[in-house]
């Protein structure tokens, strides 16, 4: 982490008059990053779906510290939804073997042009719902 100091045992300048070398600090300054951000062993990022795919789900490959892996993004995933990566964050300092996890944002991309297919099947998407929603609001008695 940023601002961490670590000590390494006898690995310093020499000691005075020939005696044992002393301990080296070294002070850790982690570089920001244009796709990534830390707090602590977390990691937080962002990834852009279509609507399309916000709907319907989907399996978008997504970065992470050491590569890239595939998240499966469940039908009906809402804008900034958070999806969770257990053990994709950063390594615990004194623990190798443990990592934090990823939390990766999902952002739903809304297009501002439709072609004419997409605005027709837009519309009778919308009528359907109209017709849904209809349904859901007759009262007892109207049944």
């Amino acid at each position: 982490e940023n601002g961490n100091k670590l000590r390494v045992r006898g690995e310093g300048d020499a000691g005075p008059s020939g005696g044992p070398s002393v301990d080296l600090y070294i002070y850790l300054k982690v570089k920001e990053d244009d796709i990534f951000r830390r707090d602590g062993p977390e990691i937080y990022s962002d990834e852009n779906i279509s609507y399309v795919d916000a709907i319907l789900g989907a399996s978008v490959k997504t970065p992470v510290v050491d590569g890239e892996v595939t998240i499966k993004v469940p039908p009906g995933t809402q804008p900034g939804q958070v999806m969770r990566l257990k053990g994709n964050g950063a390594p615990r300092l004194g623990n190798a073997d443990s990592r934090g996890d990823h939390y990766v944002t999902m952002n739903v991309e809304i297009p501002k042009d439709l072609t004419k297919e997409e605005e027709e099947l837009m519309k009778k998407l919308k009528e359907i719902q109209d017709k849904k929603q209809g349904e859901k609001k007759k009262g007892f008695f109207n049944k």
